[in-house]
């Protein structure tokens, strides 16, 4: 046997043997971590009851909505005074008033005045094919 054969010899005889993986440790595990899983703490159950008594407390103690006319001289009550005529009011009229864009009041006379505060608005050409805005009754 030659010098090499007998450290190999003396190396295979001296290496421990290899322990085998645990089937919960794949591929890309490292090695100790284990899939940990959370136990939920139990939620505070509240009886029916108990929420319907809150919802009716809330709900006596809420005040009737206020008129959406707004205070006097402001961009909104000038916007809705020039609606409310008779001939309404084109963009340009109301650009002229309020110093807003044209963008801007199209998205008031949508948003707010259709929306929020739940007024009919008539949309028509005018003789010039502009258009005109009006509250309807």
């Amino acid at each position: 046997m030659s010098s090499v054969d007998a450290t190999i010899n003396d190396a295979a005889e001296t290496t421990p043997q290899t322990t085998a993986i645990p089937k919960s440790i794949g591929k890309g595990a490292k090695a100790g971590s284990r899939k940990k899983t959370k136990i939920a703490a139990p939620k505070r159950q509240v009886r029916r009851t108990e929420k319907a008594a809150k919802i009716a407390k809330n709900a006596g103690g809420k005040k009737a909505a206020k008129p959406t006319d707004s205070r006097e001289g402001s961009k909104k009550n000038i916007i809705l005074e020039l609606l409310r005529r008779k001939e309404g009011a084109t963009i340009a009229e109301v650009a002229k008033a309020t110093d807003w864009q044209n963008h801007s009041i199209r998205g008031f006379i949508s948003g707010t005045v259709s929306k929020k505060m739940g007024l009919a608005v008539e949309s028509s050409k005018n003789d010039t094919d502009e258009r005109t805005y009006r509250i309807v009754g």
